[in-house]
């Protein structure tokens, strides 16, 4: 059996990992990647790709179809596949113009458009939260006057938590909207009317915020790990990780069908989803989901907890093998809770340029693992987006209080040295 794997985005490591499985089942795996220009630099042993193709990052949607075509010409195409989140939407068009099965291109677009994902969800009855497209400011003053404070103003399509905010007032809303805009700063007034379905204000979900990896198969769903989150109070921004979650039996089975409802409502077939839930009063609702395993170390934290490694099963299941019944045997015989795993993120100060980080290195009890994320010389703007951490710990423990508890502790060791120039007149 011979398989050619055309990869969108730089595929990390599961491009190796899929020849050397190739290699050991006795079958020719191939890959190749169409990534954009950027990303080039991040392609793990380019070596081993047939070719790699790189595409600007404001090419039309069709330049990566007629690419994907002349691939395709060169050597037959059997597989698309995306690993991230980058390119996921060039692959579902291309995949569709090729004739090759991946995530239908409407799929794709509902996960990444937020509006669109609230406004599928309410036509499917799995939830109704009060949502809107905000052309500028006065509308996202309307929307909170109507739905009440807080509620939170956010880009409708983006990663990482960038240009996400919570406001608590009218006063706050001039920069929310700017933030979204990814115009900090700026007024947000009457210039960004063109932005007009850009920015999105929804209503506040209280409660705790839970994230669920999930693996599906012929539209089958089962979530396999839950994850307590921790998240910034204004900016959203996700600050830690632990797992399992404290849910009880009942919460789980709840959030699972609840899960599976919205799974189905945006057409997700096949492959690992992480959704974002927030368990409020009435019961579970949708963050946001993603066509992915879940970043920040997740899916590793889930192959240390449970045994179940979701790359794994996913590469397995782009080669075209059938892996949910295995996955579901493997699930079924892991201790769950035997191990408990937590991962927890330093922010970063409002201004300066970092200097240096001292404390990393430890030494550090066992099962823990400090890495530093900012690097010297770094401009500091905040805690504006999952890429504005300075470090982060990963611990593993036989509880996930003692885990989180680790890697708290392990970041309040670390100190950040600044300098602040003369270019922050606010701090002198």
């Amino acid at each position: 059996m011979s398989e050619h794997i055309l990869i969108f985005g730089n595929g990390y490591d599961i491009p190796g990992r899929i020849r050397a499985r190739g290699k050991r089942l006795g079958r020719a795996y191939t890959t190749s990647v169409l990534c954009r220009l950027e990303h080039l630099a991040k392609v793990e042993e380019a070596e081993g790709h047939a070719r790699i193709v790189a595409v600007r990052a404001d090419a039309p949607v069709e330049e990566w179809i007629e690419l994907a075509r002349a691939v395709h010409a060169t050597q037959s195409v059997t597989r698309i596949a995306a690993f991230g989140d980058q390119c996921q939407e060039a692959a579902a068009d291309a995949a569709r113009a090729l004739g090759i099965a991946t995530h239908a291109p409407e799929t794709v677009r509902l996960v990444f458009d937020k509006f669109a994902m609230r406004r599928r969800l309410a036509e499917a009855g799995v939830e109704s939260i009060p949502a809107a497209e905000v052309p500028d400011v006065d509308a996202l003053r309307a929307f909170a006057a109507e739905h009440g404070y807080p509620c939170v103003v956010k880009p409708r399509r983006g990663t990482a938590s960038t240009g996400v905010s919570m406001i608590r007032s009218a006063e706050e809303a001039p920069a929310a909207f700017a933030r979204a805009l990814g115009k900090e700063g700026a007024a947000g007034g009457a210039d960004d009317a063109e932005a007009a379905s850009e920015v999105v204000v929804e209503a506040f979900l209280p409660g705790a915020q839970y994230s669920v990896e999930a693996f599906s198969e012929g539209g089958e769903h089962v979530a396999v790990a839950f994850t307590r989150k921790y998240s910034d109070p204004a900016s959203l921004v996700e600050l830690g990780h632990v797992m399992p979650a404290p849910l009880d039996a009942g919460q789980e089975e709840e959030i699972r069908a609840h899960l599976a409802r919205a799974l189905d409502a945006l057409g997700v077939e096949f492959g690992p989803t992480h959704t974002e839930v927030v368990l409020t009063g009435q019961g579970p609702r949708i963050i946001e989901t993603h066509l992915r395993v879940g970043g920040d170390e997740i899916w590793n934290m889930v192959t240390d907890a449970t045994g179940v490694d979701l790359v794994e099963y996913q590469l397995r299941q782009c080669t075209g093998e059938r892996v949910l019944p295995e996955l579901r045997a493997a699930l079924a015989g892991a201790r769950r809770g035997r191990r408990g795993e937590a991962i927890w993120f330093a922010g970063a100060p409002a201004a300066g340029v970092l200097v240096e980080v001292t404390g990393a290195d430890g030494p550090h009890p066992e099962g823990v693992r400090v890495e530093v994320l900012g690097r010297a010389g770094d401009r500091l703007h905040g805690l504006r987006s999952s890429d504005s951490r300075l470090a982060q710990a990963r611990a593993g423990a036989d509880t996930p209080d003692k885990a989180l508890a680790l890697a708290q502790e392990a970041i309040g060791r670390l100190e950040f040295v600044t300098r602040v120039t003369a270019e922050e007149p606010d701090l002198l």
